[in-house]
C-alpha cells in the first residue's frame, strides 16, 4: 500500500494563488493587486481602490489598515470586517475616477462592488499622506 500524497506546501500554495485571476478584473493577481499586497505602493487613486476591493475579497485586513486615512483605522470594526469578507464578492465595476493620477494629491474613485448578497455603490475619496494613497471616506451616490 502506498502512502498518502503529501499535502500540498504553503510556497506552492502562495505561487499557485499569484497566478489566480486578480478579483479586480485586471489580470493576474500577483501582476495586479497581489504586488500591492506585497508591499508596492498603488500609483494612483484607482489602483489603490482596486487593490482594497481585491484585499476584500481575499480578506487581508493588514491591507486595509495599511491603506486606510489614520482617522478611519480607528473606525475599523473587526465584526464588520469580517461581515464584508464573507460578502461573496464576485466583480468590480470602475464607473468613473477623478483626480488620482500619480501626480495628484487627492481623487476619488466612483464604483459598483457586485457580491452575492447585492451591489454596494460607492464614490471613495483618497489623498496621499506621505507618498501613499490611502482610503479618506466614501459616500453613496
Amino acid at each position: 500500500m502506498e502512502p498518502p500524497p503529501a499535502p500540498a506546501s504553503p510556497c506552492r500554495s502562495l505561487v499557485r494563488a499569484m497566478k489566480d485571476p486578480c478579483p479586480c478584473g485586471g489580470g493576474d493577481y500577483a501582476a495586479c493587486c497581489g504586488r500591492f499586497h506585497s508591499g508596492a505602493e498603488p500609483e494612483t487613486a484607482e489602483q489603490c481602490m482596486r487593490a482594497r476591493y481585491s484585499a476584500y475579497a481575499r480578506k487581508d485586513a493588514a491591507f486595509l489598515v495599511r491603506t486606510s486615512h489614520p482617522l478611519m483605522r480607528a473606525k475599523i470594526d473587526a465584526k464588520g470586517l469580517r461581515a464584508s469578507f464573507n460578502a461573496g464578492w464576485q466583480r468590480l465595476e470602475v464607473l468613473a475616477v477623478e483626480l488620482g493620477q500619480a501626480g495628484d494629491q487627492t481623487g476619488t474613485v466612483h464604483f459598483k462592488a457586485h457580491a452575492a448578497a447585492g451591489v454596494m455603490e460607492e464614490i471613495s475619496r483618497f489623498c496621499r499622506i506621505g507618498g501613499a494613497w490611502v482610503y479618506r471616506d466614501g459616500k453613496r451616490p
